[in-house]
């Protein structure tokens, strides 16, 4: 990790909470360590969790000791103040002196503290979430769970069917060779009726979301890093994400970014939930180290369109809520007749802030794998701790929100799937429910 990003975490959580409650850390420590082990952190984030506890310990006592000077050295202000009034003029100035020291004294503390919480903070911001109790132990995907398995007929390919990069030059969908001439690779160019299934895929996607009751979002491509720690991006995906230095800016690589950010810093009343946003945004993603024929055509690029859906929960009903996202996202993947299945992911292939992650695989019958199409996540208290969002309980208490997040969908590995489960002799067919957007049954 880079030391301006070091320093640039430093800034921001110096005026935000941290990624973890330190309460949590302290109280329910077996607990923490158990699933961070599930999640297979390195021995030192393990180590770490007692140098928090210690470094905390030692920001308290300091702070109390310079609570406490403080208020001798405000105490003293006042009693020198009288002194001069009464004319004790020799006991006023022996009190200043006091007051000199103590000022001495309160720098060094401050100085200390200033010490104790850099380091606290760079240990905290290395811990990542805490996995829910139901995910399962595994360090790479082939030990994820299958939660649903598809249990109806695959689709049946014509004779010599094809792989989605050629049936796009088939039939003009999309052209990676202009993208590469133009920007480089994994940059596709659509075109023509091509465009206008992307388009129609954006489209339909965006209108089921506000059928379920999802305020439409139209959010910046840009983020600062205040709102790319927020979320967790930074410094967990610094690598994966393209930077604009000059401006000190960063394109967005999900929806997920700005649009849960828009309640940074906002406390919110019981009444208010659940918040329900969507919002369509083109996501911008380095994949650095990605080679090999998995990631030819669409399946993987570094720029790709994706519907996502956020919802911000009271915390006894996040995981209910979660049940209706995956529901949500399956209804998408009927209507498109896709072939798909949903894995709940295990601990070592969970993402930094989750609590717990179902991915969607759609089947890719021409490649004959599954392809990632979607992850639906319960963040729980991990994002809102960063961000500030909090709500009032019916006690007055204020309380962090649960944030959830999924892709419905990312379009592009949902357009090679479309182009190899629905490929006929007379052309790809269109699925029903996106006719009325495309105006066209088939591509040829």
């Amino acid at each position: 990790m880079s030391h301006y990003i070091c320093k640039k975490i430093r800034n921001y959580f110096n005026k935000h909470t941290t990624m973890l409650e330190i309460a949590i850390l302290r109280n329910e420590k077996e607990r923490v360590l158990t699933g961070l082990t599930k999640k297979n952190v390195s021995q030192g984030i393990l180590d770490s969790i007692n140098e928090i506890i210690n470094l905390d310990d030692q920001r308290k006592s300091v702070q109390s000791k310079l609570d406490e000077k403080l208020a001798e050295s405000n105490n003293l202000a006042k009693i020198i103040g009288d002194l001069y009034k009464s004319g004790q003029t020799e006991e006023a100035n022996h009190n200043k002196i006091k007051v000199a020291e103590l000022k001495e004294i309160t720098k060094e503390l401050e100085t200390e503290l200033h010490s104790i919480k850099n380091m606290l903070e760079d240990k905290l911001y290395a811990v990542p979430n805490l996995p829910h109790s139901s995910v399962p132990s595994g360090k790479t995907p082939e030990d994820n769970e299958v939660f649903k398995a598809w249990d109806k007929p695959m689709p049946q390919l014509p004779e010599n069917a094809l792989p989605h990069w050629e049936l796009a030059d088939k039939y003009q969908v999309f052209d990676l060779k202009l993208g590469v001439k133009i920007t480089g690779a994994g940059f596709p160019l659509y075109r023509g009726k091509g465009a206008k299934l992307q388009r129609a895929l954006i489209q339909f996607f965006l209108e089921e979301a506000i059928k379920a009751g999802y305020e439409e979002i139209i959010p910046p491509l840009l983020v600062n890093e205040s709102t790319a720690l927020a979320t967790g991006q930074l410094p967990d995906k610094e690598g994966q994400m393209y930077y604009c230095e000059k401006d000190d800016l960063y394109l967005i690589p999900t929806a997920e970014v700005p649009v849960t950010n828009i309640y940074r810093d906002v406390l919110m009343e019981e009444k208010d939930f659940p918040i329900k946003m969507t919002g369509y945004t083109p996501c911008f993603r380095r994949e650095a180290g990605s080679y090999g024929a998995h990631v030819k055509g669409l399946n993987r690029v570094h720029q790709f369109d994706k519907v996502e859906i956020v919802q911000i929960a009271h915390p006894a009903h996040s995981y209910r809520i979660l049940d209706e996202m995956l529901a949500h996202v399956s209804s998408l993947l009927d209507k498109l007749e896709l072939p798909y299945r949903i894995l709940r992911l295990c601990g070592g292939d969970m993402s930094f802030a989750s609590a717990l992650t179902f991915d969607f695989e759609v089947w890719s019958a021409a490649q004959e794998r599954w392809l990632e199409v979607s992850s639906v996540s319960n963040f729980e208290t991990f994002q809102s701790n960063r961000m500030k969002l909090r709500y009032k309980d019916e006690m007055g208490k204020s309380k962090l929100a649960h944030t959830l997040n999924g892709s419905a969908l990312a379009l592009a590995r949902i357009m090679a799937s479309i182009l190899e489960n629905h490929q006929t002799p007379e052309g790809i067919r269109i699925p029903e429910a996106l006719r009325p957007y495309t105006g066209f049954d088939f591509l040829t």
